[in-house]
């Protein structure tokens, strides 16, 4: 199957306990696969333990086994429903026998004591700058694809011990090509310097792994597991020749996780690698610390997570622990999703996903300096209650030409920005481009080194005066008559940040900040003094692009305190930004999460319901109908068609003034509208 990784799309994990051998039933999980419309498997093999009758020493048999080989079987039985088949690996952590004949291969803490596992006693981590993985390893990869028919290898945990290994082979690599000693701790001394060492030699890790595959089957890959965060642990240049496609481990969402996070994980992947198939890999159960992973989640949970990945270009991939399945409440929704998957792709796979607006995604410099992401998460929520489609772009890809499929590039607070970086975002905007930045975006270097001022302070129009402070019971008043200030109506004056930056200005002012006043006692809870400094600062660019600068963590306090009024803010300075009308808009109530995928001849909008009583905690018990929409859409011609795919209805399209409006009487999960013009 040469082009497997354009055609795999709809993924069914097995992942194998030790004890499966001995009571797996093969016939019920072909039977899901064929359901569910499952294009492509990927099934447990070896690392850890091996599922088939090994012939490496040191390789770790299930000790179930009994002379069979689930693995095979499993293999041979995708294969005869016509579908790509992947091995999955483990290399994270090894048992007694292997560590005491390899000291060499664990991971070691800072006093050269060898890390037992955190969850298991008795078994080891391995380091991932050892002979452990770039060879024993190597030769298990080599193993499975000289035995068997797959199309690909995975590797989960594949980095070995995600923390600071101090084994010899670690210790002696980074002082050999640094000429330093490994940081005592995280963001300490030679930290930037040991996050670019070891992406570096994982990268190369990657490529010993992939050239092991593909010299035995030219067709197959090697796929390593890359977590939530795309290339987070990857020299780009590195991974992008090796690997076809980007697996997602991000499961489900747990507390106060939103979820439209499936979709974001889809944006930020793809803003890395624009041009590689995603899958999002959605596990059965729920996702907490606590690591309940024989167990189920609620159905709508589970569905809603698959389908705002798919929306958002991130293909379904469901993961069952443990072949055993005491409690079948799981099946029926990921069958559901999967078959709205298939409904939708044949109209989606043909179509990109675009946007007018962008939200920077500064993953790469999150290496080096700690922070949280409350930020985004707030500007991300806006813009999904403001029914804007915005798409990611990645500090990674940050070049002029990338920049200028957006009208608008949002900086929740992009603190650490080189100053190429910062050139470019100002060139973007000289050359008509527009911005909207909020609180320390530029006030930091690359590597986390403090500015004396804004690296893009002459293009947002602000000079640093005080760095941010904490305050309570902020507020920032109205100043005048600007597009900023609609849907205040009634009132003076909202709640402002709980972290402020001082700063002057002579552009556009349309809030200011009041000055500090007490919250206790409560009689002296009153204004004192008149706004004074710049809150929000406007300016339009003479070559028509406009800038937006708030000097507030309005993205965190958004996050945290969900007030409108924020909310409010963060999509009017979009749409004045943007400056027209959208190419897409979607009218009507509810929570809905909107995805435009463009082709030459035609858009299909897709609308996720986010609508429910638990939208803002999961899990979701119910998905609540959604009332009827508009969704109104630029078109070049006036002979058009339109498609709700889901519903599998034509519906009447008009066109007025070059736009189609397109009713959607009501929708459940998912709805896609589909607008063609084909034969103009």
């Amino acid at each position: 199957m040469q082009n497997w990784p354009s055609t795999a799309t709809r993924w069914a994990q097995i992942t194998l306990a030790e004890d499966d051998p001995a009571h797996f039933d093969a016939d019920f999980w072909l039977a899901l696969m064929r359901d569910s419309k499952s294009n492509a498997t990927c099934i447990s093999a070896g690392g850890y333990v091996a599922y088939y009758p090994t012939q490496l020493e040191y390789h770790y048999r299930s000790k179930y086994l009994d002379g069979t080989d689930p693995f095979g079987t499993l293999v041979d039985g995708a294969r005869s429903l016509g579908m790509s088949v992947m091995a999955r690996v483990d290399p994270h952590a090894v048992h007694a026998d292997a560590a005491a004949a390899h000291p060499e291969w664990l991971a070691r803490d800072r006093d050269g004591n060898p890390i037992e596992h955190w969850a298991y006693p008795g078994i080891w981590l391995t380091c991932a700058f050892t002979p452990y993985h770039r060879e024993f390893v190597t030769e298990v990869i080599r193993e499975i694809v000289r035995e068997y028919d797959v199309d690909s290898v995975f590797a989960n945990r594949w980095e070995g011990y995600y923390g600071i290994s101090y084994s010899d082979g670690a210790r002696r690599s980074f002082r050999d090509e640094t000429g330093l000693e490994l940081p005592l701790e995280e963001y300490g001394d030679g930290w930037a310097e040991y996050v670019a060492w070891r992406r570096r030699h994982l990268g190369e890790l990657v490529g010993i792994w992939d050239r092991a595959v593909r010299d035995l089957r030219p067709h197959a890959r090697f796929i390593p597991n890359m977590g939530a965060l795309a290339a987070r642990d990857l020299a780009r240049d590195l991974a992008e020749p090796v690997a076809p496609l980007f697996i997602i481990d991000k499961q489900g969402r747990h507390g106060i996780e939103a979820p439209w996070s499936a979709g974001r994980n889809g944006k930020r992947n793809r803003a890395v690698f624009p041009d590689r198939p995603v899958q999002l890999i959605t596990s059965v159960g729920p996702e907490h610390p606590y690591r309940w992973k024989d167990s189920v989640a609620p159905a709508e949970e589970t569905k809603t997570w698959i389908v705002d990945g798919f929306a958002h270009g991130a293909q379904p991939w469901f993961t069952k622990f443990n072949a055993s399945v005491p409690d079948r409440r799981w099946v029926r929704p990921v069958v559901e999703a999967f078959n709205l998957h298939a409904t939708v792709e044949p109209v989606l796979k043909d179509l990109r996903i675009t946007a007018e607006v962008a939200l920077l995604d500064p993953t790469r410099s999150g290496q080096l300096r700690a922070g949280d992401n409350d930020h985004e998460d707030g500007f991300y929520h806006a813009l999904v209650e403001a029914r804007v489609p915005f798409e990611f772009v990645s500090d990674q890809l940050m070049t002029l030409e990338r920049l200028r499929a957006f009208k608008v590039v949002v900086l929740a607070n992009a603190e650490q920005l080189s100053d190429d970086q910062c050139a470019v975002l100002t060139e973007y905007v000289g050359s008509g481009g527009s911005l909207v930045a909020a609180y320390q975006t530029s006030l930091y270097d690359e590597n986390g080194a403090a500015r004396a001022d804004f690296g893009l302070g002459g293009m947002l129009n602000v000079k640093l005066t005080e760095p941010s402070r904490r305050v309570q019971n902020n507020y920032i008043a109205r100043t005048g008559d600007h597009p900023l200030n609609a849907g205040y109506d009634g009132t003076t004056r909202i709640i402002g940040g709980t972290h402020i930056i001082g700063v002057a200005s002579d552009a556009d002012t349309p809030w200011r900040f009041i000055p500090d006043f007490p919250d206790l006692p409560m009689e002296e809870v009153y204004q004192r003094e008149a706004p004074d400094k710049p809150a929000v600062v406007c300016t339009e660019n003479a070559n028509g692009g406009r800038t937006v600068y708030f000097p507030f963590n309005l993205g965190a306090i958004f996050w945290e305190a969900l007030q409108t009024d924020h909310g409010q803010l963060i999509a009017n300075a979009v749409a004045w930004a943007l400056g027209k009308t959208p190419e897409v808009t979607v009218e009507g109530a509810g929570l809905v999460d909107v995805a435009v995928h463009r082709g030459d001849h035609g858009v299909a909008v897709a609308l996720v319901n986010l609508t429910n009583p638990m939208a803002m905690r999961g899990p979701i018990r119910e998905t609540l109908p959604l009332p009827p929409q508009t969704v109104s859409i630029a078109v070049p011609t006036e002979r058009v068609r339109a498609r709700l795919l889901v519903a599998g209805v034509d519906v009447e399209a008009k066109v007025v003034d070059g736009r189609v409006e397109v009713p959607v009487p009501a929708a459940g999960l998912l709805e896609v509208v589909h607008v063609d013009w084909s034969r103009s």
